[in-house]
């Protein structure tokens, strides 16, 4: 390698053993069905009400479903946006607290991916670029970019339960 070559993030660990110790220990073809129904809907946090209804409904297609005002907070709106599958995407505002900027950190969310079809993710992304979202990146299915709130998104132009066409459900 050259020193003008960058060296990508982690690209001299190989964690190859682990991992097939791991898949040795815990993944298991007899595994018993889940204890879950699904996903009912995942809460983010939103700075506007309006720009995080104006983006999911209107510029991703993700019809909104409900509004109203959380129970936990007075004041606060929680309203919920379907995207798909009997899936929710839910958030709330909470006026008054001065939150910050989406942070990354442990035990927080890093991404959302969104199964869509190749022809969806296409239509998609050119109504994303044409409204001025900045696409962070692009790989085989996957399509990645910011939400109005900084929230890191991903529409994954594969089947649920498939990943690069490979089962991982």
């Amino acid at each position: 390698m050259t020193s003008s070559t960058p060296i990508k993030h982690g690209e001299d660990v190989d964690r190859s053993d682990e991992w097939e110790m791991l898949r040795q220990k815990h993944l298991h073809a007899d595994r018993p069905p889940s204890a879950a129904q699904g996903v009912h809907h995942l809460a983010l946090l939103s700075s506007d009400v309006e720009r995080t209804i104006a983006f999911y409904q209107d510029l991703l297609e993700f019809p909104l479903t409900e509004l109203f005002e959380n129970r936990d907070y007075q004041g606060s709106t929680h309203f919920f946006f379907d995207i798909g599958n009997g899936n929710l995407l839910a958030f709330f505002d909470f006026p008054g607290l001065d939150l910050g900027p989406y942070a990354e950190v442990l035990g927080s969310m890093h991404h959302l991916a969104i199964s869509v079809s190749p022809e969806k993710q296409a239509y998609l992304r050119k109504k994303l670029i044409d409204a001025g979202v900045e696409i962070a990146f692009e790989h085989e299915t996957s399509l990645y970019f910011m939400g109005p709130d900084g929230e890191r998104l991903e529409l994954l132009a594969d089947d649920l339960g498939q990943m690069y066409g490979e089962s991982v459900g």
